[in-house]
């Protein structure tokens, strides 16, 4: 995942608001009204959306890490946020897994440049519950119970279709497993990242496991056709990005459907599939760094995340949003970009792994993926 920054701008303030140097993060965070922005855990907290802008803006800034601007269109919702408020997205490791921007905060805590907000695969996500600072948006309501951590430590964002994206021009449509294991994919089948780190590549071994004859509770099966993929020189170990793909290098990828269909920008003949059998989804987890430098600008892109401005920025980048059900109930929704953002697909046929299973499949990968790496 990944990202990059933009303009600053000086805010001149009431002579009622104070500045208080030194937040949570150890940074320079801002204090308005003497509301102590780390343990807001609500816009109320502030005495509302106005006084957590004029918060935010007072900080500054906002860092992020793994935040690629192709990524479920990332670029333009970072854009939006600079442009609407008066504050510099400092982006960080753009390509960074999920598992690096903990360590990232773990190692930077304290420090200016410690990220303030995560955006994380559900496996890394429910390992660092004890990383994050709870805080309920204010569509709060409006996203489903089962896609949010009671106390709003951890609220899922956004998720694709897990999908297979081949380059049309060197190898046939990948039709099932089995059809992978064939002569037309030696060295060319890859995942996007180590699934004991990556969110996607996890997924991706949630759909292979479904299919391979396992479940999301079983990820056995999956890591017994990985081994073979890899026993007929298939398995392709170079981690899959838009240049590996527009050059041929990675001529086939499980990735989630959003970064597939955005691969087509570099390479036309790249093409995106879903395998019949499952329809895996998992979706990403925003949350806010416990430690943030900047505490206010970390809770307002909380808001912006889940607003509908930003939730249908998702959709254009073929991401399907938490709250599209909300966004579909309100009108706001272009159906035909529904349907191909989806591949036909609705949350009825999802198939998404509950937490007990995540952690299972998390230990038994922890345990079982360095067979594929020795």
């Amino acid at each position: 995942m990944k990202r990059r920054s933009l303009l600053a701008v000086s805010v001149v303030l009431a002579l009622s608001t104070t500045l208080a140097a030194c937040g949570s993060g150890g940074g320079s965070t801002a204090s308005v009204d003497g509301i102590d922005a780390a343990t807001a855990v609500s816009a109320a907290d502030f005495g509302g959306i106005e006084k957590l802008v004029e918060a935010a803006e007072l900080e500054g800034e906002l860092n992020v890490i793994a935040l690629p601007e192709d990524w479920a269109n990332y670029g333009a919702v970072i854009t939006g946020f600079e442009e609407k408020y008066d504050i510099e997205v400092n982006s960080a490791n753009p390509n960074a897994s999920s598992a690096e921007e903990i360590q990232a905060a773990v190692n930077q805590k304290g420090q200016d440049t410690a990220p303030d907000v995560f955006d994380l695969g559900a496996a890394v996500a429910l390992t660092n519950t004890d990383k994050f600072a709870p805080y309920k948006v204010e569509t709060w309501d409006s996203i489903p119970e089962a896609n949010k951590h009671p106390e709003g430590l951890w609220v899922n964002n956004y998720t694709g279709i897990m999908s297979v994206g081949y380059d049309s021009s060197n190898v046939p449509e990948p039709k099932d497993l089995e059809g992978l294991l064939g002569e037309d994919y030696k060295g060319a089948v890859a995942l996007n990242g180590d699934p004991t780190q990556a969110g996607a590549a996890f997924a991706a071994m949630g759909t292979i496991s479904e299919l391979a004859g396992g479940s999301v509770a079983d990820f056995g099966p999956g890591i017994d056709w990985m081994l073979k993929l890899k026993d007929t020189g298939n398995f392709l170990t170079v981690d899959p990005t838009p240049a590996t793909i527009a050059s041929g290098e990675t001529p086939v990828v499980f990735d989630w459907s959003f970064n597939n269909a955005a691969a087509t920008a570099g390479n036309p003949d790249f093409k995106t599939t879903i395998l019949p059998g499952a329809a895996y989804v998992s979706f990403y987890n925003e949350a806010i760094n416990a430690d943030a430098p900047h505490p206010a600008a970390a809770r307002l892109w909380q808001e912006w995340i889940f607003s509908d401005e930003v939730q249908l920025l998702f959709m254009e980048g073929n991401s399907v949003p938490v709250r599209v059900d909300a966004l579909k109930e309100s009108g706001t929704v272009d159906e035909a970009l529904l349907q191909s953002t989806t591949f036909g697909t609705t949350s009825a046929d999802w198939d998404s792994p509950s937490e007990a299973e995540t952690k299972a499949a998390n230990t038994l990968l922890g345990e079982r993926w360095s067979e594929l790496t020795q």
